[in-house]
């Protein structure tokens, strides 16, 4: 037999069935997310999560509370793909419609699960309250799905198989909460779609870095494309803290990490300083870290970004063995008062200067006897600003054993934005801090 291109195939060996792909479609619902109320984050979170798993989503569809626009899309979606994820829909109002529809559309009833409506009331119990009546709806599953008990919450996760034309479909309905939703994600549904005929195999590595745009690391990279055999693939992910790459492969298991191994050092070599971390790591998480294995104590004294950095930092579980505390230092008397700021410097260079923010970091530092201070003084927006000093002038300053310096930069007019910008930036300042004062003397670290 003669192909179109002219090649000689000989079929009669192969499948006469190939193996069907994961499609999946995630069908988003609610009003509040039609109208703008509510940015739809759990659709773009569940896609990134699909795609780590090489599983590309085929469509995302935001329906509102309307049971026959639910029942059109649930129908639509289960005949697109033999992966569908529901988000929203299943709390307890008379608009939460989900599993009603989801029953319809199935053909069959709603049954009461006892042990979810058990779990449902010993919740509101441990709070010192009687479930609500209307509660109860949250225990009626579809007769033939399987229902999880939520950790965090009262709607349980639903599992539902139906038939697709390349075979067994999953159904997965669960609450539009995000931080309910992402476990069960992770603990259920991802497990599940790994398990399906025609889940891809792939190996994923992400590696994180701050301080550096996607532009400039594109600059970098240059010459990336010669590791870029096929089926390895690198994708840069820049929000406004980090800029992640995220290294994948679709070859065998010996062949991808080989592959990736290559890549990896090739970026390393070409941009590993402003590689801080990987996976799911934090910048503040991963500076805890070194401050607590150099036995190193932090302190913050922040004026524009209103006590952002504290908040960020103390996020961290176990943040109590290395930071010590922070002054917002709002106003310059509080400057004056607290962190020992120089009236004169005040009067000479202003409150956004080089000058006040060396002064800041040093005050905090000696006052609250720390080994590092760190402060933070700018004009965030959208006014305030002046010819000298525009809107997103930003000074960050820090103080440790090895000296006391001030860092400026220019940012943009959204005050939100600038505030997320500016505490990054901060911390990376103390990231590359710590790495210089590592290869020091390591006394340097103990407070004085």
């Amino acid at each position: 037999m003669v192909s179109k291109s002219g090649s000689l195939v000989d079929r009669s060996w192969r499948p006469l069935k190939r193996t069907p792909a994961v499609k999946a479609t995630i069908l988003t619902i609610g009003d509040e997310i039609l109208i703008g109320q509510i940015v739809n984050t759990n659709a773009a979170w569940m896609g990134e999560r699909l795609v780590e798993i090489g599983v590309s989503p085929a469509k995302m569809v935001v329906v509102p509370d309307q049971a026959d626009r639910i029942a059109e899309s649930l129908r639509e979606a289960m005949v697109a793909s033999n992966v569908v994820l529901v988000t929203g829909g299943l709390g307890p109002t008379h608009d939460d419609i989900t599993r009603d529809v989801v029953a319809d559309v199935f053909d069959t009833t709603l049954e009461t699960d006892e042990e979810i409506l058990s779990i449902v009331r010993e919740r509101f119990a441990r709070r010192g309250w009687d479930m609500p009546a209307s509660n109860h709806s949250q225990a009626l599953v579809p007769a033939g799905f399987e229902a999880v008990a939520n950790p965090a919450g009262t709607a349980p996760l639903l599992l539902g198989r139906f038939d697709h034309p390349d075979g067994p479909g999953l159904l997965a309905c669960m609450p539009g909460v995000p931080y309910e939703m992402q476990h069960f994600m992770d603990a259920e549904v991802l497990p599940r779609i790994r398990c399906m005929e025609g889940a891809p195999t792939i190996i994923q590595k992400t590696l994180l870095t701050v301080g550096i745009g996607e532009s400039h690391m594109t600059e970098r990279l240059a010459g990336v494309e010669d590791y870029l055999v096929e089926g390895v693939q690198l994708a840069f992910l820049p929000n406004l803290r980090t800029l992640r790459l995220r290294l994948s492969s679709t070859r065998s298991q010996r062949e991808g990490h080989e592959a990736l191994s290559r890549l990896e050092a090739f970026i390393r070599d070409r941009a590993g300083r402003w590689i801080f971390g990987e996976g799911e790591e934090t910048l503040e998480g991963v500076l805890g870290d070194k401050l607590l294995e150099a036995g190193a104590t932090v302190a913050t004294a922040e004026s524009c970004t209103g006590g952002f950095v504290a908040h960020r930092l103390t996020n961290v579980p176990g943040s109590s063995d290395w930071f010590m505390g922070g002054v917002v230092s709002y106003d310059n008397a509080v400057k004056v008062e607290q962190l020992g700021v120089s009236e004169s410097t005040l009067r000479e260079f202003g409150a956004v200067s080089e000058q006040t923010a060396r002064e800041m970091a040093e005050g905090v530092r000696n006052r609250l006897r720390t080994s590092i201070g760190l402060s933070t003084t700018g004009i965030l927006g959208p006014g305030g600003g002046t010819e000298s000093k525009p809107v997103g002038t930003f000074w960050m300053g820090i103080s440790s054993s090895i000296g006391t310096r001030a860092v400026r930069l220019r940012l943009g007019n959204d005050r939100m934005r600038n505030k997320e910008r500016a505490s990054t930036a901060l911390l990376d300042l103390l990231r590359r801090e710590l790495q210089r004062m590592m290869e020091g003397d390591s006394e340097s670290f103990h407070n004085s």
